[in-house]
């Protein structure tokens, strides 16, 4: 049977080094350009120990991170919070945050943006 058009595999789609990021490779799954979405974007990121997202906020859009595996640290406005695998976290538009993975091995996560934040440096604040 064909793969539906709609389904999208970590395999369909390149990996790149987000800006504002050390250490992580993120794939686009579900986007503008994958499946035609318009109000949210999904990635799978993959990010080395004590590596990850540097201090910014995205103006407007809001940020879910699913820790898939391995551990992090995340953070908003200066409040820390430990993550495992299973946990979730809210960054919500305009507040500045970080990531932080802490486990040995690269943490992996899906991360969802709405609106679609696409890379655009004018959706983002250091």
């Amino acid at each position: 049977m064909k793969k539906p058009s709609w389904i999208i595999s970590e395999s369909d789609v390149a990996g790149y080094s987000p800006a504002n990021h050390n250490g992580t490779v993120n794939r686009r799954l579900i986007s503008r350009d994958t499946v035609g979405a318009r109000h949210v974007e999904v990635l799978l990121g993959t990010i080395e120990k004590n590596q990850g997202a540097l201090p910014h906020a995205h103006p407007g859009i809001e940020q879910i991170c699913y820790l898939l595996s391995g551990s992090a640290i995340a953070e908003v406005e200066g409040e820390r919070g430990e993550m495992r695998a299973g946990d979730c976290c809210y960054f919500p538009p305009d507040k500045q945050h970080t990531f932080t993975v802490t486990s040995n091995e690269p943490a992996r996560l899906l991360v969802i943006y709405s609106p679609p934040y696409e890379e655009n440096p004018d959706r983002v604040i250091r």
